[in-house]
Order: structure tokens, then C-alpha cells, then sequence
């Protein structure tokens, strides 16, 4: 069974092991800091719809693109500058599994939110932010896939 990558683990751990919300919040908002959006030579507004995270209340984007070495990082857009919680955790996952491989990425679990923001979050915001964790195991598995054909594609199978 293939495990999510290991920065991220690390990264939930330490959120299991704050003790107050003040610590939480602290943390948030200085991954939210962290945040760097999409560049240009990845995607330029107007952001394709296609890559929007559905029921995100910041207008998420994500992007997945796999490296020469067939690791994948990935890349965000969250068009509402208030969007502190969107940020955070597309800072997380950018900054935890860049250099991961694409089953690493599909292994990552929803519950991830849970972890990070405990349930300090309306409806809504915890179905948008479940919608980007989501979406990125979507890429992996899409990037995972086209692997996979090239490869059999290239040994005639």
C-alpha cells in the first residue's frame, strides 16, 4: 500500500500535537504567508474552469505537473485574498509534496483537513478545503495513469 508523502506526515503530526487553538491558528496564518500562487509559466488568468476546485468558497485552482525525474509538484491559485485557510493548505501541500511521486499524491487522504483545522470550520469551508485535497489526489492518479501507458506504449504491451 502506498503511503502519502513523508513531509506531509511529518507536517499532521505536528498539528496533532498542538495544544491550543492560538498555536493552530498561529501556524495557519504563517502557511497562509508561505503561499505562492501559480506562476505564469504554468497558467494565467483567466484560470481554466477545468482545474477550479468545486465547492472551494475561495476559487481554488490546481495544477499537477510531473518532472523530469517523474516526481510531481504542484501548483495553486486562490483568487480570494481573504481565502487565509485555502492558502494554508495549498501552501502545505505544495511545500510537502513537491518531489513526490504521483501515487504518494493520490494516497493523500481527505482527512487531512480534519488534522489541519480540527473543526473549527463551517460546513462549507471544510467541503471546499476536502474538495482541493480531493482534486489533488485526482492529478495523481491522472499523472500515475499516463505513466502507465507511456510505459506500456514504449514496451509494445
Amino acid at each position: 500500500m502506498i503511503a502519502m508523502p513523508d513531509k506531509l506526515s511529518r507536517v499532521l503530526d505536528d498539528f496533532r500535537a498542538l495544544a491550543h487553538e492560538e498555536e493552530r491558528t498561529d501556524r495557519l496564518v504563517d502557511y497562509a504567508r508561505r503561499y505562492r500562487e501559480v506562476p505564469p509559466e504554468i497558467a494565467a488568468r483567466p484560470f481554466p474552469e477545468s482545474h477550479r476546485v468545486p465547492y472551494c468558497e475561495s476559487e481554488a485552482f490546481v495544477w499537477a505537473n510531473e518532472q523530469p525525474d517523474h516526481s510531481v509538484r504542484l501548483y495553486f491559485a486562490v483568487e480570494n485574498p481573504s481565502g487565509v485557510s485555502a492558502k494554508a493548505l495549498a501552501a502545505i501541500l505544495a511545500e510537502t509534496t513537491s518531489g513526490s511521486r504521483p501515487e504518494e499524491i493520490a494516497a493523500i487522504p481527505p482527512d487531512i483537513v480534519e488534522t489541519v483545522f480540527r473543526r473549527n470550520m463551517s460546513m462549507g469551508k471544510g467541503m471546499g478545503l476536502m474538495a482541493m485535497v480531493q482534486r489533488v489526489q485526482a492529478l495523481g492518479r491522472q499523472i500515475a495513469r499516463k505513466r502507465d501507458e507511456r510505459t506500456a506504449a514504449q514496451s509494445g504491451v
